[in-house]
Order: C-alpha cells, then structure tokens, then sequence
C-alpha cells in the first residue's frame, strides 16, 4: 500500500505548476496514480458527443489530476502549507500539521 498524505475531502494548497499559489477541496484521489483531483485546479476543456447529460455536446471544461507531489495540506491553525506528520494516539494512527502540530 502507498503512502498517501492526502485524503478527499481535505484542503491542499498548489506548491508547483501553472496553478502554483491556487488552493482548493480534493475531490478524488487516484491512488494507484499518485494523483489527485483538486477543485478549480488543473482545468483542461475536454470534446464531447452529444449524450444525455450533455444534449448539446461540445467543450466541457473539468479538473484534470494533479500529482500529489505538488500538493501540501492546508494547516487548519494558520491557514498556510504544512507538510504532514503521523503519531499514535490513543491506539489509532492519526495525521497532524508539522507547522503547529494540529491534528488533522
């Protein structure tokens, strides 16, 4: 099993790329991957045929992954990029902010 530090659901800040700066909600993690979907992240238009969500058809613009190198979580007592640490507490392996040591 790979060792991922993000989660869905959390928020990450964009530390490389064009979208450098950005942060957003992960949507979906692609573990396999080592990829996540960030929302308002990595907008790529996509072509599409007409079908039945979509009767028109034509560009969609949609989240592209992002790999999770270029990722960091947000602290939730600063509000700024931390890198992620794990400890045990109370029988059960929880992740915390390295910057303030916040629990996750």
């Amino acid at each position: 099993m790979k060792k991922i530090h993000i989660k869905k659901g959390d928020t990450v800040y964009v530390n490389a790329g064009n979208d450098k700066g950005k942060t957003g909600k992960v949507l979906e993690v692609i573990v396999d991957r080592d990829r996540a979907v960030v929302e308002g992240v990595n907008i790529v238009s996509k072509h599409t045929k007409p079908n039945s969500a979509h009767p028109q058809g034509g560009i969609i613009k949609q989240e592209a992954s992002v790999h999770i190198s270029n990722l960091n979580l947000i602290d939730p007592k600063s509000g700024k990029a931390t890198r992620v640490g794990y400890r045990v507490q109370d029988g059960k392996k929880v992740r915390y902010a390295k910057k303030s040591g916040e629990e996750i």
